[in-house]
């Protein structure tokens, strides 16, 4: 455990702070959202940016199975350096939600391997590693959707969101909204699938937040791009 890397920096000696900056009212917060850490997240990028990139690190830090070392060793890896075999078992074994969502977001999506993951996890029986292979299939609908089936993918979300679980309805549902955002030849339906299946429809939304629920959601952002 207290195996020292270049830096000289320990995996103890990073265990240690992170058991320093535990905060209950933190993990009381985060624990509602399934999340079982108690560390401030502006104080665990504080902590990142003073280590600065150190993969061997992050590495070890995965490994202790610690949520907020997890947490940190994605702020500190380099994305780019994970095999593909090794990203899958990553992403199988962050079963705290942040852990999951700063992995899609923050490695995988700048990983070489990106695009070979998403068409492997979107067809995994397992719905929160299905919820994965959607989050990169949304970045890719937003950023690179040429040789997506849109039509393909909202007979899919149509079929199958209403009864999705949680993580994997949230993923199916934010592609949605995004085919709707991004495509215009796409929005008509996007919002009519939104309207009749009223999945987060009464999803309780903060004053000066967008709600969730697909055909508000894509209609104020195409709002915002038109005001712009």
């Amino acid at each position: 455990m207290a195996e020292t890397t270049l830096s000289g920096t320990t995996v103890a000696d990073v265990l240690a702070e992170l058991a320093e900056l535990e905060d209950p009212k933190a993990r009381a917060v985060n624990e509602k959202h399934g999340d079982d850490h108690g560390v401030n997240l502006g104080k665990l990028r504080a902590l990142a940016k003073r280590l600065k990139t150190q993969q061997e690190l992050a590495r070890q830090l995965w490994a202790t199975d610690d949520t907020a070392a997890k947490l940190l060793a994605i702020l500190i890896c380099r994305p780019k350096a994970f095999a593909r075999d090794e990203l899958d078992v990553m992403l199988r074994g962050a079963r705290t939600p942040k852990v999951h969502d700063w992995l899609v977001n923050y490695v995988v999506k700048k990983n070489p391997h990106a695009e070979e993951l998403r068409l492997d996890w979107s067809a995994d029986p397992d719905p929160v590693v299905r919820s994965a292979g959607w989050a990169l299939t949304t970045e890719r609908v937003s950023r690179k959707p040429e040789g997506l089936d849109l039509a393909g993918l909202l007979d899919v979300i149509e079929a199958e969101m209403k009864d999705a679980p949680d993580r994997l309805q949230w993923a199916m549902n934010h592609c949605l909204a995004q085919i709707g955002i991004d495509h215009a030849e796409h929005r008509a339906r996007a919002i009519a699938i939104g309207e009749r299946l009223e999945v987060l429809k009464d999803y309780p939304t903060p004053p000066g937040c967008t709600s969730p629920f697909a055909p508000i959601w894509i209609s104020e952002m195409v709002r915002r791009q038109h005001d712009t």
